[in-house]
Order: structure tokens, then sequence, then C-alpha cells
């Protein structure tokens, strides 16, 4: 089943995804990696509050295009800072890979998931990115923080608020093969 969400979510908007379901992401979300992520520690330059964050740093734009490939980062590398923005209200984040058990326990707290693109589409996710703008950090270049506004970016629930997990659920079936 495909479902489609905006920012910000509520607790039942988030509780609704399941995982496996597909999700067309539209709206305002945000897109920061590692690099990004050490600095909100300082102080986050937007409102987390029921919003989307998307680890991933594009590649320079070519002439005319509003931004370049744009693939995600492998999610992991921001599961030492997770708990705390899920404790000050981030509702979904878009990446890939697994995340730590830590990060569930916190996604289950505060009513989150995690959503997932796989690996090698970066140049088809540039064509849902309508706007891009660096928001903060801009000395770090592709890895600043970024706002962006997406039309139907296309995802997949990885792991839901309740802890269910495409990851184990597919080694549970392919263990019975």
């Amino acid at each position: 089943m495909t479902k489609k969400i905006e920012a910000p979510l509520t607790n039942a908007d988030v509780e609704a995804l399941k995982a496996g379901d597909n999700v067309l992401v539209s709206g305002k979300i945000y897109m920061a990696r590692d690099a990004a992520h050490k600095k909100f520690k300082e102080k986050l330059p937007f409102d987390i509050k029921g919003q989307i964050l998307f680890y991933a740093s594009p590649t320079p734009a070519k002439p005319g295009a509003i931004i370049g490939s744009i693939g995600p980062t492998t999610s992991g590398r921001m599961d030492a800072f997770t708990p705390n923005l899920l404790d000050q209200g981030l509702k979904v984040m878009i990446g890939k890979g697994q995340r730590s058990p830590e990060v569930v326990a916190a996604m289950k707290k505060n009513k989150a998931v995690y959503l997932v693109v796989p690996g090698g589409v970066a140049a088809l996710l540039s064509k849902y990115i309508k706007k891009a703008a660096v928001i903060a950090y801009p000395e770090l270049g592709p890895e600043a923080a970024q706002e962006l506004e997406v039309v139907d970016f296309p995802t997949i629930v990885a792991i839901d608020s309740n802890g269910g997990d495409i990851f184990e659920i597919g080694k549970k079936e392919y263990s019975r093969l």
C-alpha cells in the first residue's frame, strides 16, 4: 500500500505507517549528514518538531538544475545523535541501512519512523526535489544543512513506530527458505 505524508507530522500520522509500506513524501524536509549533526549539539537551525530529516548530501547541480544527484548516506553514522533529536520531536528520518537498538528504542518511545531509499538511485531522487536552499553551516559545502521542497519523494518504511523492522522481517523470511 502506498501512503502519502507531509510535515509537520503528528504521532497519529506516524503510527499509521507500518514496516514495508511505500511512502511518498511531499512538502518541506531537511537534509543533513554527520558533519552537520555534530553542529546540531550547539543549536538546531530549524524547528525539529514533527519534521523529516534526510541523511544525504548532493553532488553539484548541473547548469539549470535545482540540485545534483542526491542519494542517501548510511544512517548508522547519525545514530549517536539521533535519540536526542527524537526526544526533541523529530518524527521521520530518511536514509539507508539498519539502525542501532538505541535508535529503535528512541523511535518507539517518541513515536517516529525510519524510511529508506535504496542506494544507487541518487540521480533519480533529484527529480523529486523542486527547491533546495542551504539553511546552516555553508562552510560544510555539500554537507551543509539544507531545506528541500519535495513532491512524491519515494521511500519505504524500514522501521515503524512500534519497532517493526523490514531488515529483521527479511531475515526471518529468508531463513525459512
